[in-house]
């Protein structure tokens, strides 16, 4: 059960996606940036092996932009977010497919809510750049495993823990390279191991901060194997060399060697079903 301290982390979360929600409709559009793009979308997807005519559930859906791809490519998806605003955004922008989405206002951090969305009713749920976002997981973890039906999975990607939090700095230098002086790009991460909840911008001019919930892998990995779920996909993506940017010393585009994300894909395990 949440804590009050919970509770007011959910409210202010909430608050801040509604406040932003004109903001981020705006930036990510239609398709989405740059890191959606390049690196989030692509690895999700492969990781989904998604086949027309499964039915997958969107959680934190946004504006809807996960949404819609995957009813671009076949499926029947359900989109979840707490944020009315963010829904309402998502609502307009779905103009295709419209048959195979649905919208719902819905907490994920709401154990019993999820459940009413039908046990056994999903082949696959997926959560991009959300699980950062969410004041509590244990509920949604637990819920999972009774949405899905047998086989199914849950891909989900966040920022990468180690090396993109607001425990971490980008760096660039230049260096003497056998008589060349090259850029160097590195992340200095000054803390990691335990869990924390601080005030961040996930874009440069939203109106309001929203808070991250940064949890170190063995917490967040751990919450997902109590329940019973097993990792059984993992993708680290980062940018090309082909991405560099020049204007922009700090864009995750010029750290080719450093993924900003970490995209997991977790089943139930019918071991854990036979002991527990």
């Amino acid at each position: 059960m949440a804590n009050d301290s919970t509770n007011a982390w959910n409210n202010e979360t909430r608050d801040a996606w509604n406040t932003n929600a004109s903001v981020w409709d705006a930036c990510m559009g239609d398709d989405g940036n740059d890191f959606h793009q390049v690196l989030i979308r692509p690895a999700m997807e492969r990781l989904l092996e998604i086949k027309p005519g499964s039915r997958i559930l969107d959680i934190g859906c946004g504006t809807g932009l996960t949404t819609r791809r995957l009813a671009s490519l076949g499926a029947h998806v359900v989109g979840i977010d707490f944020a009315e605003e963010m829904i309402t955004c998502a609502r307009k922008r779905t103009q295709q497919h419209e048959t195979s989405i649905e919208y719902h206002v819905l907490d994920a951090t709401d154990e019993t809510a999820l459940l009413g969305l039908g046990e056994g009713s999903f082949d696959a749920a997926v959560s991009a750049m959300v699980l950062m976002d969410m004041a509590e997981i244990d509920p949604l973890l637990r819920a999972l495993t009774k949405l899905l039906r047998p086989g199914g999975c849950f891909v989900f990607a966040v920022m990468h823990p180690c090396f993109n939090s607001t425990h971490t700095s980008m760096a660039a230098e230049v260096k003497d390279c056998e008589g060349q002086l090259v850029k160097e790009y590195s992340v200095k991460v000054s803390g990691y191991l335990q869990p924390s909840t601080t005030k961040g911008l996930a874009i440069e001019n939203q109106p309001k901060p929203q808070l991250y919930f940064h949890r170190p892998l063995h917490v967040l990995l751990g919450a997902a194997f109590c329940v019973g779920f097993v990792l059984d996909g993992l993708e680290e993506p980062a940018f090309g060399a082909e991405h560099s940017s020049n204007s922009c010393f700090y864009s995750w585009s010029n750290f080719t060697q450093i993924p900003p994300a970490l995209v997991g894909r977790l089943r139930f395990s019918d071991e854990f079903l036979r002991t527990s």
